[in-house]
C-alpha cells in the first residue's frame, strides 16, 4: 500500500524547538500560522457576576499561548467567591478579583502577559478608543443594556470578535458578533469530503498515464502483479472510456447508471484488492466539479465584485478564482491523491501528475490575481501572498463566510426583534426538543435586569439585580421572568404573522416557562462545573475565530446542563 503524504504534518516552520515541543499537540491542530495568530492576539474580559466562567475561559486560552488578556474586574473577592472560583484563595479575601486571577492564571503559562483593571465599567467604556488595543472582547451578563450596546457599537466599528455570554446554575449560552463578512479558508473538512480526482473531466497526462497503466489488460497479456497493483484511479479512468464508448460518449450520472457502472469495474477482477478500491470509489468520484452553493454565493458577493485597494486578500483571490471556475466550470484543482494499493514509484508519479496540474491551475488564479492588483491600483506592498493563493486554491470548495449578526439586547421597555429570523425563530418554537426556549429565557432574564436594576446613567454607576438573588419570593421572581418570556414568544408569533391560538405554541410557553423557573432558582449563581464546560466551549470559539479556522457557531451556543444537551441557532 503506497504511502500519501498528505496524511502528514507539515514542517512546523518559524516555531522555535523548545515551543514545537511544548505546544506539538495544538500545533498539528490550526498550524503554525494559526499559533502566530494566537500569540499575537489581546484579549479583553469583562467580567460580572460571579465571573467564573470568564476566568474559565481565559485558562483554556492562556494554556495553548494566547498573547495577551485583560480582566476588566471592579469586584472585591468575597467568601462567595472562593466557593465557585478555583483562580482564588483565602488570601484573595477583600482584594480586586481582576488582579488575583490574572496572578494565577498567568502562572499557568509564563510566556503569557496578564493584565487588571479594577476601573468600574460604567466610566471604563466612556473613555475614546477604549477598545482599540484589543483583538477580541468576552463579556460577562449581567450588563447594564445601554452599556452592552456601546460595547457592541465599538467591537462593530473596529471589527473586533466580541462574545457575550451568560452561565446562571445549570444553563448556559453565548452569542458571537462578528464582524459582517468574516471569511474562513481553513475550514477544515472531514478528509473524506475533499478528494477531487477530475475522473469526469481528465486532463491529457492523467489520461496518458490511466492508458499506460492499463495497457494490455483486455487483451489478457499484462501480468498478474502489474494487474493487481494497477492505480484504482486508472481503473476507473479505463472503464469509463468502456462506457462513453457504448453510451454515445455519455459518463454515468444517475444513480442506477453509477451501480451498473460499479458492477462493469467489479467484473473485471473481483478478486483483486484495487478492483474493490475502485468499485468503492465510484459513488464518491464520479461526481461533476461543481462548486457548492455557499462558494458560489461567495463568487457573488458583493465584496468580490466590487474590489479596490483597501479590500483583503481574500476577497482578490475569491474573484480571480470565480473567473477560473466561470471559464472552466470547475474549481482549482487541490492535488491530494487518496492512499491507495499500488507500486510507490507509480503512485509518486499518480501523485506528481495531480501536483502539476495544481501548480497549474495555481498559477493561472495568481496571475488573475496580479492583474486585479494593477487594475485597483495597488501598491507592490499590498501583494497577496502566492502562498495564501495556494492555500485558497487547495479549499476552495469548502471556503466559508459568515455574516456577523448584531446581538439581540434586551432594552427596558423595548421588546426584543427577531428581523429576518422571525419565522425560523417561530417555527423553531414548535419542536419540543429546540433549545430556542432557552435563548427567549435568557433574553427574559437579560430585560428583568435592565428593569430592575439601577441605570448606568445615574450617579453611582449601575446596581445590576439578578432575578432570584434578591429579598423577593422565588415565586414572585419566576412569575416576573416567565411573564416578560411570554411577551417574547406572543412578540416573535406576532412578528412572524403566525397565529397565536396555534396548541403548538402553548406548549412552547411552558417550555419556556420552565427554563424561566430553573434560570430563577439559580439567583444568578454560577456552578463551577457548568462554568467549566462553558469556558471550553467559549474558548474552543475564541481559537477558531482567532486562527480564522474551523467553522465557528453562527451566532448563538446554548447549553442545557440538566438534560446536558447542546444546540447552535442563528438568531
Amino acid at each position: 500500500m503506497a504511502t500519501n503524504d498528505c496524511d502528514v504534518p507539515p514542517p512546523l516552520l518559524d516555531i522555535p524547538k523548545a515551543k514545537e515541543k511544548k505546544y506539538d499537540r495544538q500545533l498539528r491542530l490550526w498550524g503554525t500560522g494559526g499559533q502566530i495568530a494566537l500569540e499575537e492576539t489581546h484579549i479583553l474580559l469583562i467580567n460580572s457576576g460571579p465571573g467564573v466562567t470568564g476566568v474559565e475561559t481565559l485558562k483554556n486560552l492562556v494554556l495553548p499561548g494566547v498573547g495577551q488578556f485583560t480582566i476588566l474586574d471592579s469586584a472585591v473577592v468575597s467568601e462567595e467567591d472562593l466557593g465557585v472560583n478555583f483562580f482564588l484563595g483565602d488570601a484573595s479575601l477583600g482584594k480586586f478579583r481582576a488582579a488575583e486571577t490574572v496572578k494565577l492564571l498567568m502562572e499557568l503559562n509564563p510566556g503569557v502577559q496578564g493584565h487588571a483593571i479594577t476601573e468600574p465599567l460604567e466610566t471604563f467604556i466612556t473613555k475614546e478608543n477604549v477598545f482599540a488595543p484589543y483583538s477580541l472582547i468576552l463579556a460577562a451578563a449581567p450588563i447594564d443594556p445601554t452599556i452592552l450596546e456601546r460595547i457592541q457599537t465599538h467591537a462593530q466599528s473596529l471589527h473586533i470578535p466580541a462574545f457575550y455570554f451568560h452561565s446562571v446554575g445549570y444553563l448556559s449560552s453565548f452569542s458571537l458578533l462578528l464582524p459582517p463578512a468574516f471569511p474562513i479558508v481553513d475550514t477544515h473538512p472531514d478528509p473524506t469530503a475533499t478528494t477531487d480526482l477530475r475522473l469526469l473531466n481528465p486532463w491529457p497526462a492523467l489520461s496518458q498515464f490511466a492508458t499506460e497503466k492499463t495497457a494490455g489488460f483486455e487483451e489478457g497479456t499484462m501480468r498478474a502483479p502489474d494487474k493487481a497493483h494497477i492505480p484504482w484511479v486508472c481503473l476507473l479512468l479505463h472503464f469509463l472510456e468502456q462506457w462513453k464508448q457504448q453510451h454515445d460518449g455519455k459518463v454515468p450520472s444517475a444513480y442506477k447508471e453509477k451501480s451498473e457502472f460499479r458492477n462493469l469495474v467489479r467484473a473485471g477482477d473481483p478478486n483483486e484488492e484495487n478492483f474493490e478500491e475502485a468499485y468503492a470509489a465510484v459513488l464518491k468520484t464520479l461526481n461533476p466539479p461543481t462548486a457548492p452553493s455557499a462558494v458560489r454565493d461567495i463568487f457573488a458577493a458583493p465584496e468580490t465584485q466590487q474590489l479596490d485597494t483597501t479590500s483583503p486578500a481574500f476577497w482578490l483571490i475569491a474573484n480571480a478564482v470565480a473567473q477560473f471556475y466561470k471559464k472552466y466550470q470547475q474549481l482549482p484543482l487541490p492535488g491530494a491523491v487518496p492512499d491507495m494499493k499500488a507500486q510507490s514509484a507509480d503512485y509518486i508519479k499518480l501523485q506528481n501528475i495531480y501536483k502539476g496540474k495544481a501548480r497549474d491551475d495555481c498559477a493561472e488564479v495568481v496571475a488573475s490575481v496580479r492583474e486585479l492588483e494593477k487594475r485597483t491600483g495597488r501598491s507592490p506592498k499590498q501583494a497577496v501572498d502566492e502562498k495564501e493563493v495556494e492555500n485558497f486554491c487547495k479549499g476552495a470548495a469548502h471556503i466559508h463566510l459568515v455574516r456577523g449578526r448584531p446581538y439581540q439586547i434586551a432594552q427596558a421597555g423595548q421588546m426584543v426583534k427577531f428581523r429576518d429570523r422571525a419565522k425560523a425563530m417561530a417555527m423553531e418554537l414548535t419542536v419540543p426538543e429546540s433549545l430556542i426556549g432557552l435563548h427567549i429565557a435568557f433574553l427574559a432574564w437579560d430585560e428583568y435586569v435592565a428593569t430592575h436594576s439601577t441605570p448606568a446613567s445615574q450617579a453611582g454607576g449601575a446596581a445590576l439585580k439578578v432575578p432570584g438573588s434578591g429579598a423577593d419570593d422565588f415565586s414572585i421572581d419566576t412569575q416576573r421572568v416567565t411573564g416578560i418570556a411570554h411577551k417574547i414568544v406572543d412578540s416573535l408569533i406576532k412578528e412572524a404573522g403566525t397565529f397565536v391560538e396555534d396548541p403548538e405554541y402553548s406548549e412552547a410557553k411552558e417550555r419556556v416557562g420552565k427554563f424561566c423557573m430553573e434560570i430563577v432558582r439559580a439567583g444568578g449563581g454560577e456552578l463551577h462545573n457548568i462554568a467549566s464546560l462553558t469556558g471550553g466551549l467559549l474558548a474552543q470559539e475564541v481559537i477558531k475565530v482567532i486562527t480564522r479556522q474551523y467553522i465557528p457557531v453562527d451566532n448563538t451556543c446554548l447549553f442545557d446542563g440538566v438534560a446536558s444537551r447542546t444546540q447552535v441557532l442563528r438568531v
